[in-house]
């Protein structure tokens, strides 16, 4: 398969197979005001209420369904929240998974791979480590590998988002998506083709995205920061990058990590809502003033993780 494969028609037909496995997560409507925002009305997409905490089930049931898993299961290198996502498909469809993670990722995303039963390996201290170690085993076992971005079934999964999206807030301009290997705004890009603006936002310690539009095709990147367990794999998928060059606005907003810790706490003050730092990155684009509306300019965003420890119940 190539990307060209990523249209409008496959992810509505890859929608239809996993909705039975996917929650249709809300969308809700709020004054910007209310975040010290000049006045408008902004909708967000509530992904982090989704199965497994994030929007990576869908890629990960996309792919468990509509692929030939052979006897020795899957395997998955993630920085956190795919390993989740994978974990619990292969949960819900009684299939053996492994899953690669660094000593990045958060403990949130290594207890819920435990506890949805796969079998948890952590291998060096970034992503591009993780993934090295899951490539070795699939040589080794015969295991099928589900990548957390750079495959069509992954993107396909991930573009349902924009299906949901686009029937609750139809009257959108402009949807504001975090990027880390592109996986998901490289679906949700496809699933519109153009018809509103897509923006990136990226952490500003993990610029992968401007980095591969910068240099003209995908490149390393720094792969540092408070997002660094969903949002700094070394480079950008090479599916998603034409995708991102025809239907993602070409402006790559960058965000700080002070930017992001800002917009998790106004989340939470505002609206009780637990991003992790990755899930916040959209929101924060906007509350840091990095991206700056039109005037009249109708803007929903992604809240897309949900997978951390910021809030603890026990105290």
């Amino acid at each position: 398969m190539s990307n060209n494969q990523i249209t409008r028609e496959r992810i509505s037909e890859v929608e239809r197979a996993i909705r039975p496995f996917i929650r249709w997560t809300p969308v809700v409507r709020i004054d910007a005001s209310d975040f010290g925002l000049p006045p408008a009305n902004l909708a967000l997409k509530l992904e982090l209420l989704q199965h497994s905490g994030s929007f990576k089930v869908r890629g990960g049931f996309t792919n468990l369904l509509r692929r030939k898993v052979p006897q020795a299961g899957v395997v998955a290198a993630s920085g956190g929240n795919h390993g989740v996502a994978v974990a619990y498909a292969a949960q819900r469809l009684g299939i053996s998974a492994t899953i690669f993670l660094p000593s990045i990722s958060s403990p949130a995303k290594i207890e819920r791979i435990r506890g949805y039963g796969a079998n948890l390996v952590v291998e060096g201290e970034l992503y591009a480590d993780a993934l090295a170690a899951s490539e070795r085993h699939v040589a080794k076992t015969g295991a099928m590998p589900v990548h957390a971005y750079d495959q069509v079934e992954t993107l396909l999964g991930q573009g349902t988002v924009g299906l949901e999206l686009e029937a609750d807030a139809p009257s959108i301009d402009t949807l504001l998506v975090s990027v880390g290997g592109g996986g998901l705004i490289g679906g949700i890009a496809s699933w519109y083709a153009g018809r509103i603006k897509v923006v990136a936002v990226e952490s500003d310690r993990a610029p992968t995205l401007f980095s591969a539009l910068a240099a003209g095709h995908p490149v390393d990147a720094p792969t540092g920061g408070i997002a660094a367990d969903s949002l700094a794999p070394k480079r950008v998928g090479d599916l998603m990058y034409p995708i991102a060059r025809a239907h993602v606005a070409p402006d790559v907003v960058l965000v700080t990590d002070d930017d992001i810790r800002c917009a998790q706490t106004m989340l939470w003050q505002g609206l009780r809502i637990v991003a992790e730092p990755g899930g916040a990155a959209a929101f924060a684009a906007l509350i840091s003033g990095r991206y700056k509306p039109a005037p009249g300019e109708r803007i929903a965003v992604l809240i897309c993780g949900g997978n951390t420890t910021a809030v603890d119940f026990k105290r």
